[in-house]
């Protein structure tokens, strides 16, 4: 087949994925969705939940195995919709709905990829894997499937990020913070105001700066963006709560964070996971060297993906752009598909992961 066969094949599977939604933990429908066109094209799947992959017929346990994965669940539909969200749409040369850029683009371009490639010879191991509860960080996605696969030398992560190699991506940690203080009256010159203490804790986030600043990731990122605290306006609140929303760099572990935040506030702070790690891969990993190869530019992206959730090198690099992901009249290019088939397919014809 040709680039423009599949991408018109790639086209037509996309809109069938927008017309069936998809949202977090809800992706049954689409996933059975795509399980029935991943047998029609005889690439016969296997199933955990709502995640799905194949791995490619030739499989030798003495090679390097390359992981392709994309994720088929969304966001839910953002206020401000002029279209209909679950409803493909073309208008010349763009593909609107959602989940049409964020993160369908990507996986039925990898997923026509895997088609082509696993039925030419590589020296690599192939595997395709469609997964569930991205956007929310889910057990129930890739965290869960990766068990059940062979060992995963480097992985690909589809993305929109224009086609561009991000060869690193920050983690992400969310704090719960309590500040503690003693009930008053609000009349009377009685009580510890726990507002207070939490201000001078969210000072503290608002200026801190730690000084491993990465060269691709720049510093780690933290803020303030819910706060909780009192009963009625005439009693001195003893708890405020607030929520921290902290980027980490691949200078540091969430947990190396965590500690270092712990010894400089006053608060009382609990992280709800460290599981959600920065991740990086070498500028030299032959991987990253055909992206240059090709013509593609490394860089560091501010966004979350599974690659948080994979223990092996990996990059992140797919159609369309990641300013249109979770927004109103989400939209993908079909020129974006077109070339995301054809730079995939150089990039990885003929690799040498050795």
């Amino acid at each position: 087949m040709n680039i423009n066969d599949l991408t018109q094949e790639a086209i037509t599977l996309l809109c069938r994925l927008i017309n069936t939604p998809s949202i977090s933990r809800e992706e049954k429908e689409a996933a059975d969705l795509l399980e029935a066109q991943m047998e029609a094209w005889k690439l016969a799947p296997k199933r955990e939940g709502n995640n799905l992959w194949s791995i490619a017929p030739d499989y030798e346990d003495n090679r390097p195995t390359l992981l392709l994965c994309a994720h088929i669940d969304t966001v839910r539909p953002v206020d401000g919709w002029r279209r209909a969200p679950f409803l493909a749409t073309r208008n010349g040369d763009c593909i609107y709905g959602l989940g049409s850029n964020d993160d369908g683009a990507s996986l039925v371009s990898l997923l026509q990829v895997f088609r082509i490639l696993r039925e030419t010879p590589q020296s690599y191991n192939l595997i395709f894997l469609a997964s569930a509860e991205e956007e929310v960080s889910g057990r129930g996605g890739i965290e869960s499937v990766l068990p059940l696969l062979p060992h995963i030398d480097v992985a690909l992560v589809g993305e929109p990020t224009g086609m561009q190699p991000a060869i690193a991506e920050k983690g992400l940690m969310v704090l719960d913070v309590t500040a503690h203080g003693k009930a008053g009256h609000a009349a009377r010159n009685e009580g510890d105001n726990a507002i207070y203490h939490a201000l001078d804790d969210i000072q503290w986030f608002r200026t801190t700066q730690f000084p491993e600043v990465s060269p691709l990731l720049g510093a780690t990122k933290m803020t303030v963006t819910m706060v909780s605290a009192g009963t009625q306006h005439n009693v001195i609140p003893d708890r405020c709560q607030f929520v921290v929303d902290i980027r980490t760099n691949e200078l540091h572990s969430n947990e190396e964070i965590y500690h270092r935040i712990c010894q400089n506030i006053k608060s009382e702070a609990k992280a709800r996971s460290f599981r959600l790690s920065s991740s990086h891969i070498n500028v030299k990993h032959p991987l990253v060297k055909r992206a240059i190869a090709v013509g593609r530019t490394p860089f560091g992206s501010p966004t979350l993906s599974d690659q948080a959730l994979l223990h092996c090198p990996s990059m992140k690099m797919g159609p369309g752009e990641s300013s249109r992901s979770h927004t109103a009249d989400e939209f993908v290019r079909i020129c974006e598909i077109e070339e995301a088939i054809d730079i995939y397919l150089r990039m990885l014809s003929s690799l040498n992961l050795q």
